[in-house]
């Protein structure tokens, strides 16, 4: 099961720093717009402790992390949605990602140019979603032309969806995002979801600011914040050129190196696990001598998918879900305390998995 994050912004906002940061891919980034042509992929693993303290407790061979799959798309400018600079790739490769990382430059610096000629982030995140939603007007329209037609019919559910489209197609043409209009009912949400419209998608915007600001707050990275507190978005603050240096120490220099710089972890990790909320992601465990494995599914997951993303026979043969709680697991030390205190809790396939929940699985096929 895959989740991604799609990196945008306008050009030379440190996008392509900020991936090679988080993937150590080594995406190419210079001083030009449109560097970035074809969208780079790095998968990155998901920092856990909890997963740290499993090993130290049953002493796996293996320990294997979450993973959440991070793409950098081409810098948008103003027309993209008309076809200027790289429109149309840019808004493609959005609309398959799950989730978008708004990459809003927040430093000044004369020998890095802006496209528009200065550095204002409220100017830069109007330029981007103004293009996401006129591509989504767009998107609308041609659907709205066709489901008036069906709605010639006598058939009332097709006149309902006709109606949500044109309301969907004014809300949009008011400059709305898709995501703020207010949906009654699940047939609403099923006809909002078949559209696949980019302003849909959840974001997070991170501030990339120069170094000097990096355990403070620039006014630019508090004008984000602002916008993003309206808009019940997150927030990660991070220098770019700072995580670029950081990945490239050896893991046991960066804690010394973070430590010099006034921060408790990276930037990177930070937007590594909003990413990970963003998407309404949890992470449950299974442990054996020979791996501790972290898996990904969404919140509300039952036990019988969950079992399905550790092993498809696992969800068709399901018989039921062992479950210790990593809180217990790790307080008592030890498989065998928690039987005796009785803290083993056997569950049928409707379970909802819970973040954290330690999993055995039994099956039949």
């Amino acid at each position: 099961m895959g989740f991604n994050c799609g990196i945008v912004g306008l050009p030379n906002v440190g996008k392509s720093t900020l991936f090679n940061a988080i993937t150590t891919a080594g995406a190419e980034a210079s001083n030009y717009p449109f560097c970035t042509i074809d969208p780079n992929v790095g998968i990155v693993t998901v920092p856990d402790e909890r997963l740290d303290v499993l090993a130290r407790i049953y002493h796996p061979l293996k320990t294997v992390y979450s993973t959440i799959e991070f793409v950098d798309i081409a810098g948008l400018v103003r027309g993209a949605s008309k076809g200027e600079g790289l429109g149309n790739q840019f808004l493609a490769h959005i609309r398959e990602v799950d989730a978008i990382v708004h990459v809003v430059r927040c430093f000044d610096d004369p020998n890095v140019a802006h496209v528009d000629g200065s550095v204002n982030p409220r100017r830069d995140i109007e330029v981007v979603e103004a293009e996401l939603i006129l591509k989504d007007l767009d998107t609308v329209e041609r659907r709205l032309v066709e489901a008036e037609r069906r709605a010639k019919t006598a058939d009332k559910k097709l006149k309902t969806e006709a109606e949500f489209i044109t309301r969907m197609r004014e809300h949009l043409a008011g400059g709305r995002l898709a995501r703020y209009l207010q949906l009654s009912g699940d047939e609403e949400a099923h006809w909002l979801r078949d559209m696949h419209l980019l302003t849909t998608k959840p974001v997070m915007y991170v501030c990339n600011v120069h170094e000097k600001d990096i355990a403070g707050e620039s006014h630019h990275a508090v004008m984000v914040q602002e916008i993003a507190a309206k808009e019940g978005a997150s927030v990660v603050t991070v220098s770019a050129e700072v995580e670029a240096e950081i990945a490239r120490l050896a893991p046991d220099e960066r804690k010394a190196f973070l430590n010099d710089l006034g921060l408790a972890e990276s930037g990177m990790d930070r937007v590594v696990r909003e990413g990970y909320a963003l998407l309404h992601l949890i992470t449950f465990f299974t442990v054996n001598p020979k791996e501790a494995h972290a898996w990904t599914v969404r919140r509300g997951a039952t036990a019988s998918q969950a079992a399905g993303v550790v092993h498809t026979d696992f969800e068709r043969g399901f018989i039921r879900a062992e479950i210790v709680k990593f809180a217990d697991l790790a307080r008592l030390g030890s498989e065998q305390a928690i039987k005796d205190h009785g803290l083993l809790h056997v569950h049928g396939r409707e379970y909802i998995v819970e973040d954290g929940d330690v999993m055995y699985v039994r099956f039949n096929v």
